[in-house]
Order: structure tokens, then C-alpha cells, then sequence
């Protein structure tokens, strides 16, 4: 039985370059790195940026859901840090009592990942 995803892989072209967008743009904790992985802390879930070995899984991304509390503060934050966007937080679903907000964004690998926010109605 499956209990709950402890990683997830990124492929990356450029290990510095990489390390950098998820260290100093994500601002995301650094745990450690090789010449070709590196591991991020994600409240409890690891991110491995790798660089791959067998062009099978180069450039093969799935995404990424980061979530936030504060979806539009977070967005213009990342913003200032140098994320690229391709689109303003928006909602995507409504539920009951609350709607699902979403941003996306390529990192410096151009794998897409997004911001995802759970925001109660007024």
C-alpha cells in the first residue's frame, strides 16, 4: 500500500542555474548537493533536481503544485524574485466554500509548475 509521495524528481539541464531558481527564486530550503542532484526541502516533501544520464527522462517534467497561503502576495513576490509567469492567479475551481487558485510558471529548466492556493469565500 502506498502511504504518500516522500520525492519528486525534476530533470534540469544546468545544476547551477537550477539550484539557484529553487534556492534563491522558490526560496526553497537547500538540504544538499552533488555534481548532479540536488535536494530541496518542501515542508516535509523532497524535490530532486537532476541532471539525467539517459535522455529518456531529460526534459520530461511532471508539475508541480506549490502551495500557498497567500496566493496574489506570493505571485508578486515571486515576481520580484526573477519567476516568470504565464499567467495571473486565476480560479480554476469552485467547491462549496471555497475556490482553487492557480498561477503557472516555468523554472530555469523550463519545466512548468504552478502556485495553488485553497481561498474561502467572503
Amino acid at each position: 500500500m502506498i502511504n504518500r509521495v516522500s520525492q519528486i524528481g525534476i530533470p534540469v539541464q544546468k545544476m547551477e542555474r537550477a539550484v539557484q531558481f529553487y534556492k534563491d527564486f522558490l526560496e526553497l530550503q537547500l538540504l544538499f548537493e552533488t555534481n548532479t542532484m540536488a535536494f530541496f526541502n518542501c515542508d516535509g516533501l523532497r524535490l530532486l533536481l537532476s541532471v539525467s544520464e539517459d535522455e529518456t527522462f531529460a526534459n520530461k517534467s511532471s508539475i508541480v503544485y506549490f502551495e500557498v497561503d497567500e496566493i496574489k502576495t506570493t505571485y508578486t513576490r515571486l515576481q520580484k524574485n526573477g519567476v516568470q509567469f504565464l499567467n495571473k492567479p486565476h480560479v480554476v475551481a469552485k467547491m462549496d466554500d471555497t475556490e482553487t487558485w492557480m498561477a503557472f510558471f516555468q523554472d530555469s529548466e523550463q519545466n512548468t509548475h504552478a502556485i495553488i492556493s485553497e481561498v474561502a469565500f467572503k
